[in-house]
């Protein structure tokens, strides 16, 4: 497992941001921040598309985005060939995105989460391995044009 993490937020993520830098820091992650660096207003898709490339380039196996409802994120993020990125307000949410969706982005709404739950949505984002099996096939059906 890769222990290189991206991240990136707007001004309304920004404190949750620095937040979860440190948590992840502190459990031996290197991680690789976008921006933003302030709570002044800024467009968020400047701070997620870096993000979202390191995913579908593969430089990175993980990607954290955050906004005030995680919405806006998460839709720019799943813009990127081969990003599977999931809207997560809880850790149950998280896991069954990690187990069933393969999940290699999380979007957090920072408005609507605590410091507290954002950390163990993240733990269980980073620990959960994707289960396979009757999953693949679906998951390779999401990448196809229609």
């Amino acid at each position: 497992m890769s222990k290189l993490i991206a991240i990136g937020s707007d001004h309304a993520g920004f404190k949750l941001k620095e937040y979860l830098k440190k948590y992840l820091e502190s459990i031996s992650y290197e991680v690789k921040d976008f921006g933003t660096n302030s709570e002044n207003s800024v467009d968020y898709p400047d701070f997620v598309h870096p993000v979202a490339r390191m995913v579908e380039n593969k430089e990175i196996e993980k990607g954290i985005v955050i906004c005030g409802t995680g919405n806006g994120v998460a839709m720019t993020a799943n813009k990127h060939k081969s990003v599977r990125c999931a809207l997560c307000w809880n850790k149950e949410i998280a896991k069954f995105a990690r187990l069933h969706n393969d999940a290699n982005m999380i979007a957090l709404p920072a408005r609507f989460i605590s410091k507290c739950k954002a950390k163990k949505i993240t733990k269980v984002f980073l620990e959960t391995e994707f289960e396979g099996g009757r999953h693949i096939n679906r998951i390779e059906k999401i990448a196809k044009n229609i």
